[in-house]
């Protein structure tokens, strides 16, 4: 007899200081597996989108780590049920997990909260919407495997008003100032889209500092 899979339950959202903590918590009972890649996609009224974006980074990250990344969607409520869409889907894709924030708002404290409940060594986010080219996503992986603590992808306009998407690549100093510095002109260097909300970071290049929301994309605060 077949038995149907249960949806998983939500994840709890953190609450106080936002704050990612140093040591990676293992928030469910999915698995005890050491998990290298977590990815939070951060959702406001993207039940339409969330099942494509899903099907396509699961395809991409089964080929190159299969079993060592987990997405974790990080909905704010939405009133078309994102949240609920995507629990819906976690029989099929057993790596993803979903966080419903019922009093909190805002795109940046999503990130934040979905990275406090991740496991990886290696965090992420990703825009749900499908503007940014999943095909990336390995890119930016490649460079934080070769030792680089910050990957951001950033978007240039071309010729014909075409976004192009490249790569920046930078090691951070560990330092007290570490957050600070990657708004720095010095650190960012060539990248054109300061306000992008695609990249990956080291978890231990930004544990234990507390993160101040002051803008709108993650990659201003972090």
């Amino acid at each position: 007899m077949t038995t149907t899979k249960k949806p998983h339950s939500l994840l709890t959202v953190p609450i106080g200081l936002l704050q990612i903590p140093t040591v990676a918590k293992n928030t469910t009972e999915l698995s005890s597996q050491d998990i290298k890649l977590s990815l939070v996609i951060p959702t406001y009224k993207e039940s339409e989108n969330i099942p494509t974006i899903v099907q396509k980074l699961t395809q991409l990250l089964d080929d190159v780590i299969p079993s060592v990344y987990e997405l974790i969607v990080v909905d704010d409520n939405s009133s078309d049920l994102t949240w609920e869409v995507a629990q819906n889907m976690t029989p099929e894709y057993p790596q993803l997990q979903v966080m419903r924030r019922e009093k909190e708002r805002g795109l940046s404290t999503a990130v934040i909260r979905g990275w406090q409940a991740a496991r990886g060594e290696i965090l992420g986010v990703i825009d749900a919407d499908l503007q940014h080219p999943p095909e990336t996503l390995l890119k930016l992986l490649a460079e934080i495997e070769r030792g680089a603590d910050l990957a951001v992808a950033s978007r240039h306009v071309g010729e014909g008003g075409v976004s192009e998407w490249s790569l920046i690549r930078r090691f951070l100093s560990r330092g007290a100032q570490v957050l600070g510095l990657i708004i720095l002109p010095g650190v960012v260097g060539r990248v054109s889209d300061p306000m992008s909300g695609y990249f990956m970071v080291r978890r231990e290049a930004i544990a234990g500092k507390t993160l101040s929301p002051v803008g709108y994309k993650i990659l201003i605060e972090v």
